[in-house]
């Protein structure tokens, strides 16, 4: 019986996240099969998945016809203050030592590369984000002329003409960013989703896969200087998540993942995504004794019947 603490190891690196995308939070890279996730607000990590960077958003116009940007705000200031006296602590009672490491590495990154499912939920939405930043570069240049002519023809308008055409303009301005936030949002969530359904299973096999190699703590590689490929479990956690999901589901483009989930049940239209056209990274495993070739007895030939000649 492993008794140790669970922890997520699935903290995926930026460098093969979906492509303008991030890590939003990353584990301790450690884990221990056998045991159950803590619960919420006790020490779980907060969920993991990719988040996509803002596309260009059209830019608002001054007067002038020059774009006008918002000041960025700095981090916020570190609090420095004197603490109170910190509580004495008691002598804590000698318990039982923990069991003998048996220690397993696992690749994450890795993984994902090798990972069908995920390489083509990455194409599609690839793809979406690729359409996105086409919508807002041409949204940004009908912006920019209606900016400049509007700066033009000022001198040809009245005052309350002039007010008008520039409240005009505002709301074209924010109901445009407006609507390519909102999209960009769905395409996160979208990733998130992505995520949450390989990390779910990913962890899962990993406990088996540990378990069966009698490993009882499983570190990620990313954190180590350097492994043998005796410690590495990445082959076989890979192996067997693209025979257990090689496939996952992508809502809809524009529809958004929490609509879909508030219904009880994926959108009509929901995307599977079928495995993608590449050929995954070979897997290393330890190489198999041949087995020994079988002796087979030659079966007798029997002449083949010869037939009379035609009468003519």
């Amino acid at each position: 019986m492993i008794q140790s603490k669970l922890s997520r190891i699935c903290a995926v690196s930026a460098a093969v996240l979906f492509p303008l995308t991030a890590v939003a939070q990353q584990g301790p890279g450690w884990f221990v099969p056998g045991q159950q996730r803590p619960p919420a607000g006790q020490g779980a990590q907060p969920s993991r998945g990719p988040t996509q960077s803002q596309p260009p958003m059209p830019p608002a116009f001054g007067n002038d016809g020059v774009a006008q940007t918002d000041d960025q705000q700095g981090p916020p200031r570190q609090l420095q203050v004197p603490l109170p006296p910190m509580p004495e602590i008691p002598e804590v009672a000698k318990g039982a030592p923990p069991p003998t490491a048996v220690v397993g590495i696992l690749s994450v990154p890795d993984v994902l590369r090798i990972s069908v499912a995920y390489q083509a939920a990455d194409k599609e939405l690839g793809a979406r984000r690729q359409k996105l930043n086409e919508d807002a570069q041409k949204e940004q240049v009908a912006l920019r002329e209606l900016g400049q002519a509007l700066v033009r023809d000022r001198a040809k308008m009245k005052p309350e003409e002039i007010r008008a055409k520039e409240r005009e303009y505002e709301d074209r301005v924010n109901e445009s960013r407006r609507k390519f936030a909102e999209r960009n949002r769905i395409i996160q969530e979208a990733g998130q989703y992505v995520i949450a359904q390989i990390d779910r299973t990913l962890e899962a096999i990993t406990q088996k896969v540990a378990i069966a190699r009698g490993v009882n703590l499983v570190l990620n590689r990313a954190q180590l200087l350097g492994t043998t490929v005796d410690f590495d479990l990445t082959p076989q956690v890979a192996e067997v998540l693209n025979k257990i999901l090689p496939t996952v589901t992508i809502p809809p483009e524009g529809v958004s993942v929490m609509s879909m989930v508030q219904s009880g049940a994926p959108a009509p239209g929901s995307i599977t995504a079928p495995p993608a056209p590449v050929e995954p990274a070979p897997l290393v495993v330890p190489a198999a004794p041949p087995p020994a070739p079988a002796t087979v007895a030659p079966k007798p030939v029997s002449p083949a019947p010869v037939q009379p000649p035609a009468k003519h």
